[in-house]
């Protein structure tokens, strides 16, 4: 059997509205942050972000136990050299109750660019009010595991871009008969070929025997002449 690995079209991300008010700090952010991991899917892989979109509301109720109020410090440094602030978690919680609830949720994430993107999925709110009706959240309790639906259903494929119109072809003009047709009397007088060849000097044929026979002629007269005399 081969083992399962999501893949980014089976992550559906779901909203969720936790109320914090008279919540514990710890057990709050440890659910939140399941959910932002996605462990309460059948899909998790600690190598991917499956998780979901969570909403804490009344996070002025927070609460800690074991007087860790007054005993735990919330430390914040400047980058600067003795530049390191501290105050109990009472005054934070008291001041600035969205920070506390947020740093607990990011310390129980990945220490790394997953957790980074986890992360961002957290909205936290001072009151009962947030702007994300939109996106209709469902209530989630505490330690209540949200109902798994299944894979999303496969987005239909895309249906095929009808075939463009070819204009109708033209009818062919109708051919003429060629009996109809008279053709043009083609002119059939030949040239008449001149029948004195050109002479040239460099060239060999009956011209040139004839011109040699007849410079010969008086050579030959003469020979006879002579040899009557004699």
């Amino acid at each position: 059997m081969k083992t399962y690995s999501p893949r980014p079209r089976d992550i559906e991300r779901r909203w969720y509205v936790v109320d914090a008010d008279g919540a514990v700090l710890g057990r709050l952010a440890s659910e939140v942050a399941k959910i932002l991991r996605g462990k309460h899917k059948p899909i998790f892989a600690p190598h991917m972000d499956t998780g979901d979109h969570v909403i804490v509301v009344n996070a002025r109720g927070v609460r800690l136990t074991g007087g860790k109020d007054e005993s735990k410090i919330y430390w914040r440094h400047s980058g600067y050299p003795g530049g390191i602030r501290g105050e109990s978690y009472a005054t934070l919680l008291s001041e600035r109750p969205a920070l506390a609830v947020e740093r607990a949720v990011k310390g129980m994430l990945p220490k790394n660019r997953l957790g980074r993107s986890m992360v961002r999925k957290l909205n936290v709110y001072e009151g009962p009010e947030h702007p994300h009706e939109a996106q209709r959240p469902v209530n989630l309790a505490i330690g209540e595991v949200p109902v798994w639906e299944g894979l999303p259903a496969p987005a239909p494929p895309p249906a095929p871009k009808p075939a463009p119109k070819q204009p109708a072809p033209k009818a062919k003009a109708s051919a003429k008969s060629t009996s109809s047709a008279k053709p043009k009397a083609a002119s059939a007088k030949p040239k008449a070929a001149s029948a004195k060849p050109k002479a040239s000097s460099g060239t060999k044929g009956p011209a040139k025997a004839e011109d040699t026979a007849a410079a010969e002629a008086p050579k030959r007269s003469r020979r006879t002449s002579r040899a009557s005399k004699e």
